[in-house]
């Protein structure tokens, strides 16, 4: 399986009574795979995978399959703290029918190098799958080095890539550095996509695609073909958006902004709670300026 382009990171709609909405995620799914995402990745970060029930992450990830019908990848995220439960909901994506695997580092344990490691490898052996390592710091508590994912590439063949949220282009290069070309390496930062790009990444898991998926996908598509000038001018045009959909916590502004453009409903599940007051206009503007709303 090759890694490149755009990959949406989903939403995860809730209806009035607070439960998955089944019909609205299928139209955000179909609006992906016609807005030209290379793959879609549910059960992540912005899909609220840490509050949804098992039977709801399960639903989240057969609905993705059902819709996309083959035409595009699906990435399910198995993020969990407790490596026996990473493993279970790995072979359960599996069993659905995912494509690959976005393998969360454990978060609140804050394990070690050399648990990392195991951690992971331990997902890894137990599936067929593609594996794609989510190493996002902020969130985790905890940043894999890359001299342990080098390890880790090393030692299981099926770990293909990195969605790299760690924030530093430094790390980043150096993770390109040892693993070559055996690992490839996806941004896990909207406005870092064009930096890290330019210093060997191949694309993005997004949260910008949920709002702007043409845009998004157009994007990275420029800068692989070569077309920097271009690539670059587009980015400064979505940076707004891109910086106002982190005015607050990850995914409260995203699905205020699907909202705004009649798509879903707006509220997460808590402890997340909707958008504020004093952001909207801020989020609104971005998608006004973009003729989104």
């Amino acid at each position: 399986m090759r890694f490149e382009g755009s990959y949406c990171a989903l939403v995860a709609p809730f209806d009035s009574e607070g439960r998955l909405d089944e019909d609205a995620y299928r139209d955000l799914i179909r609006r992906q795979v016609k807005g030209g995402s290379a793959g879609l990745v549910p059960c992540g970060s912005t899909g609220e995978a840490a509050t949804l029930l098992r039977e709801e992450h399960r639903r989240a990830i057969e609905i993705c399959c059902e819709e996309t019908r083959g035409e595009v990848p699906v990435i399910a995220g198995v993020g969990t703290n407790a490596t026996w439960r990473a493993v279970e909901a790995a072979r359960e994506a599996e069993s659905l029918g995912a494509d690959a695997l976005l393998v969360l580092l454990p978060y609140y344990n804050k394990p070690t190098q050399e648990g990392l490691y195991l951690h992971l490898r331990a997902v890894a052996r137990e599936t067929r799958l593609p594996v794609v390592v989510y190493n996002i710091p902020g969130r985790t508590a905890v940043n894999l080095a890359p001299a342990t994912l080098a390890r880790l590439a090393k030692d299981c063949p099926n770990v293909a890539a990195l969605k790299d949220a760690a924030g530093s282009l430094d790390q980043t290069s150096e993770t390109l550095r040892l693993c070559g070309p055996r690992l490839t390496v996806l941004s896990g930062d909207d406005s870092l996509t064009l930096p890290m790009m330019s210093v060997g990444a191949r694309g993005v898991v997004s949260v910008l695609a949920n709002v702007a998926p043409k845009e998004t996908a157009a994007l990275v598509s420029l800068f692989l073909k070569g077309e920097t000038r271009k690539a670059a001018a587009l980015h400064a045009r979505l940076y707004p958006l891109m910086k106002a959909l982190f005015v607050e916590t990850n995914p409260i502004p995203v699905k205020a902004a699907l909202a705004m453009m009649g798509l879903c409903r707006p509220e997460p599940r808590l402890p997340l709670t909707p958008l504020s007051a004093d952001a909207r206009p801020v989020l609104r503007k971005a998608l006004k300026d973009l003729r989104l709303i």
